[in-house]
């Protein structure tokens, strides 16, 4: 049996020296993606050549192992993550192509009242959380901000508006594959991850709606608008955060959306605002104050709400507390094992389970029952598959590679090697830990990459510093949510549908400000729990 490998902590007998090398793969890989503009999966691929070779090399990791690590990622990303990210594109597409998409759209915007801080709150909050917990991927701009151009709003105003609105849901996007990708490099439970962000999260969603309503009306808007912030903020939290304790990562967003629609509507039935504004605190009066409200039939909106339902109830059903034993079988795990570089440190496993009843298969037999819901017929389905594959090929493919690396960069020690060499800063690191998951998404455009790439190593750190355990992937997590809005691929996406295309210089630019002020929120948010509240993340 051949001799467990030990990782080698300075190579380069030179801790700020190694701590550089180590960056390499890293900084390569996202300046390939912010400044060269290379394509995100064939990034991941130079990036993971730059990986093995320097593991090899200069950390001395044994051929074998590494190449084995590097499957073992690959696998465990296709498996924890494009499974879910796919299917969940493949039912939004579903919908679109049978109308049903369609039909809820125009159902929101006869909601939405003439005036503008309502219009913002169903659409780009509530309606864009539904969006990103189903697809994320920037379609959430590319979708909510054409709405908000047709009702008044300036198109730059309203990409922004869209942008931050879609600040909250990103951890849970997508059906919650950042943070299942969080907790496959850092080999922490998804449910505790899920309840540990869905926390930070909740107080981070108490500020997005004021600023929605400060930005489409300024002050004014505020003045006697504020109960829409209140309840919009409030709604979304009444879904989000109890899904996340209890639940795990895949609904926090969609059933948050949910309750917060429920309650904007509710509070609509009771309570308008005194006076009707339009776009930058404009007063509307006569006809201009009346909003077109003539709905569709209730059976038509029960038809549009019934996929949501269903998802929500499959997944809850396969995924919930009780069905560990049936979600969590394994049918056989792979492993390779390196002694780790921290001294008194457990060693470092690396591993892929093959799980047939992963959270993936369960959006899959979700898929099936809506598809007997709705019966858009073979030609349909097919459509469904089609625009699915062309939207995604490229994100499935970094899904496959990113995974590679980071399994590649926590085997080989270089990850403990960086870890480190931060770990010098001491607890003012704490500060820090969101300005590295803003960093990691403003660069590569994927929360999911980031926590790839920074999750294990911000895990490392926080062992190092003895803060809890979830602290720092936990911040990590958030502040990459925090740094969607000024993301190049995700802008590109985003702007899709605009006359931006090509120049999302202009819209980041525009973005930029606001998104600093939600990441010095996001910072005082982690000093206070953990001088407050530290329990919340062992």
């Amino acid at each position: 049996m051949p001799a467990l490998f030990r990782q080698v902590l300075d190579p380069a007998h030179n801790l700020g020296l190694t701590s550089l090398l180590a960056l390499v793969p890293v900084v390569a890989l996202l300046v390939m993606l912010a400044a060269f503009r290379v394509t995100a999966w064939l990034a991941t691929v130079i990036g993971s050549a730059a990986t093995l070779l320097l593991a090899v090399t200069v950390w001395q990791a044994p051929v074998g192992p590494t190449l084995r690590a590097y499957l073992y990622g690959s696998a465990t990303g296709v498996l924890a993550v494009d499974w879910i990210t796919f299917w969940g594109v493949v039912i939004f597409n579903t919908l679109v192509v049978t109308g049903v998409f369609t039909t809820f759209q125009r159902w929101l915007v006869a909601q939405a009242t003439a005036d503008v801080r309502v219009q913002t709150m169903l659409l780009a909050w509530a309606f864009g959380a539904l969006l990103e917990g189903l697809v994320g991927f920037g379609y959430p701009w590319a979708v909510v901000a054409p709405i908000l151009v047709g009702l008044g709003i300036a198109e730059l105003d309203a990409i922004r508006v869209a942008a931050i609105a879609n600040n909250a849901p990103v951890s849970f996007g997508a059906l919650g594959a950042p943070i299942i990708g969080l907790a496959a490099v850092t080999g922490l439970q998804t449910s505790a991850l899920a309840a540990s962000v869905g926390r930070v999260v909740a107080v981070l969603a108490l500020l997005p709606p004021w600023i929605l309503i400060l930005l489409v009306s300024g002050r004014r808007g505020l003045r006697d608008g504020w109960p829409l912030a209140v309840v919009g903020s409030l709604g979304y939290v009444a879904g989000q955060l109890p899904v996340s304790q209890f639940f795990g990562p895949y609904l926090p967003d969609v059933v948050g959306s949910l309750t917060c629609f429920a309650s904007l509507l509710l509070l609509l039935r009771f309570w308008r605002p005194r006076e009707v504004l339009g776009y930058r605190g404009v007063p509307l009066h006569g006809a201009a104050a009346v909003h077109d409200a003539s709905g569709l039939p209730a059976r038509r909106v029960l038809g549009a709400v019934l996929p949501f339902l269903i998802l929500i109830a499959v997944v809850v059903a396969w995924t919930g507390p009780w069905s560990v034993r049936f979600a969590g079988y394994v049918v056989r795990r792979f492993t390779v094992v390196a002694g780790s570089s921290i001294p008194g440190a457990k060693p470092v496993v690396v591993a892929f389970a093959l799980q047939p009843f992963v959270a993936g298969t369960a959006i899959l037999a979700a898929w099936v029952l809506i598809v007997l819901a709705l019966r858009p017929g073979g030609a349909g389905v097919a459509e469904a598959f089609r625009r699915t594959a062309r939207q995604m090929w490229g994100a499935l493919l970094v899904g496959v590679f990113i995974f590679g690396l980071a399994f590649v960069f926590n085997y080989a020690g270089m990850g403990n090697s960086l870890a480190f060499g931060f770990s010098r800063i001491g607890t003012p690191f704490l500060l820090l830990a969101p300005v590295l998951g803003w960093i990691g998404v403003a660069l590569s455009g994927s929360n999911t990459s980031t926590n790839a790439l920074f999750g294990g190593f911000q895990l490392t750190i926080g062992r190092l510093l003895h803060f809890p355990v979830l602290l720092l992937p936990t911040l990590n997590s958030v502040g990459a949510e925090v740094g969607k809005p000024v993301a190049p691929q995700t802008a590109s996406v985003g702007v899709s549908t605009s006359r931006y295309v090509r120049d999302e210089g202009a819209v980041i630019r525009h973005n930029l400000p606001w998104t600093l002020v939600l990441l010095a929120y996001l910072v005082i948010i982690g000093a206070v729990f953990y001088a407050v509240a530290p329990q919340a993340f062992r």
